[in-house]
């Protein structure tokens, strides 16, 4: 039942919108214990010093490009197996929110190379299977833009999104199959995390806060995609409705 709930596009607006505040509430306040503990009580980095605070930015934000991603592969299968009403949109929506995550990480992360590396930009692995990640956002954006049928382009735009999948594990394992200049996996290790708690601490703080900022803006934008296939649903039915005035006759009656 709790699915069915969802799959009912005026039920999912009332609970989306009983959620919201406490989403938006509750970000906001990690927000803030994620930014202080991050730039206020987390220690410098013996050798990066407080360079190595971008980390409380960039982690996050690469979680968070490739998380995107996954909740767009999961809705994406809903489209084409489960079928649900609600899955087309939620992939539509997560796009370009993941597309701005990607795009964060890959700011954050050329500053962050700059000191450590001594350039801004270098062809690694990790670095150019996420720039793949942040191109596959912009032309699934693209494709729903150009397709007017937002059920044929969910379709076409599920199928393409479930192909990009295989670039996901080669973002993640890319430090570990290839050797690159981008530092291994240091949180999540069958051997445990090897960053001080000082550190991971905030870490996963602001990882949780960008999570729910996610969550907070994905469930936004559904709501205004639902609202705007209302309007064009309108629009349709009532151009199909509307009929065309019959032309009055220029012929005048013979008297």
């Amino acid at each position: 039942m709790g699915i069915l709930n969802f799959a009912n596009p005026t039920r999912f607006m009332k609970l989306v919108q009983l959620a919201l505040p406490w989403l938006v509430g509750l970000c906001a306040i990690t927000f803030a214990v994620g930014l202080y503990m991050s730039f206020f009580r987390a220690p410098e980095d013996y050798q990066q010093g407080n360079t190595v605070r971008i980390m409380f930015i960039h982690v996050p934000a690469a979680w968070l490009a490739m998380m995107c991603y996954s909740v767009m592969a999961l809705s994406s299968l809903g489209t084409l197996v489960w079928k649900h009403p609600l899955a087309d949109v939620s992939a539509k929506c997560a796009a370009p929110i993941g597309a701005a995550f990607t795009f964060i990480a890959l700011v954050t992360g050329s500053l962050w190379g700059k000191p450590m590396w001594g350039t801004y930009w270098v062809w690694d692995a990790r670095l150019t299977s996420v720039l793949i990640l942040f191109i596959m956002y912009l032309g699934l954006m693209v494709l729903w833009r150009t397709m007017e049928d937002p059920i044929k382009a969910g379709k076409a735009a599920a199928i393409l999104t479930l192909v990009g999948t295989l670039n996901l594990p080669i973002v993640k394992f890319s430090v570990d199959w290839w050797n690159t200049l981008h530092q291994p996996a240091s949180v999540v290790r069958m051997d445990g995390p090897t960053i001080h708690p000082d550190i991971l601490i905030p870490l996963l703080v602001m990882a949780a806060a960008f999570t729910l900022l996610f969550f907070t803006l994905h469930l936004m934008a559904m709501q205004n995609e639902i609202l705007r296939r209302r309007v064009r649903s309108l629009r349709l039915r009532a151009a199909s409705t509307a009929r065309p005035a019959r032309p009055s006759s220029t012929i005048q009656p013979a008297e």
